[in-house]
């Protein structure tokens, strides 16, 4: 690798300055529509590239990428109260794009690793990104324009398969933490605000880690304790029921606890394997079973598939309110 060309700093502060002058036009002459004021932008990207080390540093240690986007949200929703669109755009540069810069440095090591010119990369990166969000916007714009009553659960036939539930989390987080904002749910008008001790537990809990590491040095378990992998990973529960994610829990911890016993050999190989497979195996599935099964309305419910398996899911949690089979609060 060292034989090729390294990029040039001033590539990535042209490709930097270019995007910043764009959005900072975008606040400035659409104002009314993005509501977003140019602070804001700055902010943003500030809090963007303050957090890209640490994120990539436990990125690259643990396969697990932290979001911002909760804290821009609320950060945002602070700010300013009732306009979700400058909520939707200030977590969009905020949180956005540092994940995509911690994506675009997984790329270059894929591309280290299969010795391809960084230079190359580079082009083929920056072509890329102006192919993909050009159609994927195309593309959104023919299904809005197309598709009846598209993203709309209540006028649509039944099995339907536009019902948009990303776009409904992205609009009910614009809800949610834009046009109600945080101060009247986790502030001082809300009912919430304990949970704001939370930040605090969390930024204590390493150092929590690594004193009781100093206090018992002989024992090695205590260091291979990484709350940001054990707090982080429960993002990945909401879009899935709990049967899914103690599945995932089981097998991690059975083939990372032998990874962890017999340190390096086999079993580590076995472990990047077996996590290649599931990816894997999820997307060829998950294509397979749309063309087979969804296009021709077909639908599969079982045990594993059919609810959380809680009657209690859906029972009231306000005070005073009795309902059948359900305790009152």
């Amino acid at each position: 690798m060292k034989k090729y060309k390294s990029i040039p700093n001033w590539w990535f502060y042209l490709l930097l300055g270019l995007t910043l002058l764009l959005s900072l036009a975008l606040c400035v002459f659409m104002k009314r529509d993005i509501q977003m004021p140019w602070w804001g932008l700055i902010f943003a990207a500030a809090i963007a590239l303050g957090f890209t080390l640490p994120v990539s540093i436990i990125t690259a240690t643990t396969n697990q990428s932290p979001g911002l986007n909760i804290i821009t949200e609320y950060i945002m929703g602070y700010i300013l109260p009732g306009k979700p669109i400058a909520n939707v755009c200030f977590k969009t540069y905020g949180y956005i794009s540092m994940a995509q810069a911690v994506s675009f440095l997984n790329d270059f090591k894929l591309g280290h690793y299969m010795k391809i010119p960084p230079r190359s990369m580079f082009v083929v990166q920056s072509i890329g990104t102006v192919i993909a969000g050009t159609v994927n916007l195309a593309v959104a714009w023919w299904l809005l324009t197309t598709v009846e009553n598209i993203c709309q659960d209540h006028l649509l036939p039944p099995n339907s398969p536009w019902t948009c539930p990303g776009d409904r989390v992205f609009f009910d987080a614009s809800v949610i933490w834009g046009l109600v904002g945080p101060k009247r749910i986790f502030g001082p008008l809300g009912n919430y605000s304990s949970l704001n001790w939370f930040f605090l537990g969390g930024a204590s809990g390493p150092v929590v880690v690594w004193l009781f590491h100093k206090a018992f040095p002989n024992q090695k378990w205590i260091p291979l304790i990484n709350l940001p992998v054990l707090l982080g990973a429960t993002a990945a529960m909401p879009p899935a029921t709990s049967l899914n994610f103690n599945c995932w829990l089981i097998i991690g911890f059975i083939f990372n606890y032998y990874v962890f016993k017999y340190r390096k050999g086999w079993w580590q190989r076995y472990n990047y394997v077996l996590s290649a497979a599931l990816d894997a195996g999820l997307a060829f599935m998950g294509v397979s079973l749309y063309f087979t099964l969804t296009m021709h309305g077909i639908s599969i419910c079982w045990w594993g598939s059919d609810g959380e398996h809680c009657d209690q899911a859906s029972c009231p949690t306000a005070k005073g309110i009795v309902v059948d089979g359900c305790p009152v609060f």
